[in-house]
């Protein structure tokens, strides 16, 4: 039997995205919402200094459920992005991944299941809380979704509704069902009768999904009055706070994190990715090196070590290693990043036919990697290939819409070779994605004085 902890397990399908009717405002105020990319609130990385997800937010420095590309706001977007680093498909439903964790532990011959749940009295069972709960927790209900809330149901009604877990349970199956308000109501009931981490954490999910983020903050904070010091609810405040792209709160969380437990991986790797970030590399690499001095030892950690090492000035262990992370690369999308950083580290040393080389070994081990098709554009345009150019930022536009970066050197392009509309419309695409940028503003400016000549 395996038992599963849900509480950081929350990956959203696309049909959970994409159909989700919980919308509270479909306009809502900066600051107060997890779907816009624009909410920064003061110490929000610029998108010129660190790159963005397709929702518009900072790359974060630990892959978490959404992280990878925040939430879509087409269904060409969520199907093309994967929401884990470790698939290019994207999750189509939540509620399979519990099937599947769930089968290889009730499989016991190939016969048949483990269980005949259909066959099963549960008004039998509710009445023995003992052997209920163990039946509920090892999995064996635990999957399927209605059996377990009907268990639930039966075994409250049994305890006369004075049992805090059962009520956490029939929340488990509501929000499974997608019945968040009325799993919030239960969260709160057993949050009366039994104040627990465990059940103010599963009440945050519920409040992240209905995109209410400053009530999971205040849900959060109340916690730790109670719970001085917990790290699972100061990692859940510094999460929001990064989400809502105000990194320096986050941070602060985050070292708040680091003293209560100065092992928790996620909080070194944010923090360390926040000062690679804030132009302080040589304060990021103590924070990975850290990493490694616990005993984590994979492709991605290296990767960060080697790009530090080489803005550090410290060239002797860029390559190293990066080539220790190519060495660990557990799949193609983690070799073509550690490529794109060699490409780049390539062009800071000025040999540009080695980053030519290395953004086509990219394009060679991950076809849809945006970045590395401007990069190839750019390096075209110094050979004077304008036409292989164009195409290239044109399929970086479409990979990454989110992306300032192909529209602006697209719209400069065109603007050298006098496509002036075309030049036009992807300035104006790249001041949607980055506003703030000057160079696009410049663009636009220079263009509108043109366009007024003719």
């Amino acid at each position: 039997m395996v038992y599963v902890d849900e509480i950081d397990i929350d990956q959203e399908g696309i049909a959970e995205m994409m159909l989700d009717e919980n919308a509270i405002a479909q306009v809502a105020r900066p600051g107060t919402s997890l779907k816009l990319p624009g909410t920064s609130q003061g110490g929000g990385p610029s998108p010129a200094v660190r790159p963005v997800t397709q929702s518009g937010r900072p790359v974060t420095g630990f892959v978490r459920p959404s992280t990878q590309s925040g939430r879509p706001g087409t269904m060409e977007q969520a199907i093309r992005t994967p929401r884990t680093a470790h698939t290019a498909r994207p999750i189509t439903s939540a509620s399979g991944r519990y099937v599947r964790l769930g089968t290889a532990s009730m499989l016991t011959n190939p016969e048949g299941p483990f269980i005949n749940l259909s066959r099963l009295n549960l008004a039998k069972y509710a009445q023995k809380p003992k052997l209920a709960k163990v039946f509920l927790s090892c999995g064996c209900v635990s999957v399927y979704f209605l059996k377990a809330l009907d268990l639930a149901a039966l075994a409250t009604e049994h305890a006369q509704y004075k049992d805090w877990w059962w009520k956490v349970q029939i929340g488990k199956c509501y929000y499974r069902l997608g019945l968040y308000r009325e799993a919030e109501k239960q969260f709160k009931s057993a949050l009366k009768q039994q104040d627990m981490v465990d059940t103010i954490l599963y009440l945050a999910k519920v409040y992240f999904r209905l995109d209410q983020p400053l009530t999971a903050l205040h849900l959060f904070k109340q916690g730790l009055d109670r719970f001085p010091g917990e790290v699972t609810l100061l990692c859940g405040i510094a999460r929001i706070y990064e989400e809502m792209n105000n990194i320096s709160l986050a941070a602060e969380y985050y070292r708040e994190v680091l003293k209560q437990d100065n092992t928790h991986v996620e909080a070194i790797a944010c923090i360390g990715s926040n000062h690679f970030y804030s132009d302080q590399p040589e304060i990021a690499l103590r924070f990975y090196r850290r990493l490694l001095q616990m005993g984590v030892y994979n492709c991605q950690l290296f990767n960060n070590l080697g790009l530090c090492c080489f803005y550090a000035q410290q060239y002797d262990m860029t390559l190293t290693s990066l080539e220790r992370a190519l060495s660990l690369a557990e799949n193609e999308e983690a070799a073509a990043d550690v490529w794109y950083n060699l490409g780049h580290v390539a062009v800071g040393i000025g040999d540009l036919n080695l980053a030519y080389q290395c953004f086509k070994l990219t394009l060679a081990n991950n076809n849809d990697h945006a970045e590395a098709y401007n990069n190839l554009a750019v390096l075209e345009i110094r050979r004077g290939h304008v036409e292989q150019a164009r195409a290239l930022l044109q399929t970086a536009s479409s990979l990454a819409p989110h992306m300032y970066e192909p529209h602006f050197n697209f719209a400069a392009l065109s603007d050298q070779v006098g496509d002036l509309q075309r030049s036009y419309i992807a300035a104006q695409k790249s001041k949607e994605a980055f506003p703030g940028h000057v160079d696009t503003q410049q663009l636009i400016k220079q263009l509108k004085q043109h366009f007024a000549m003719l």
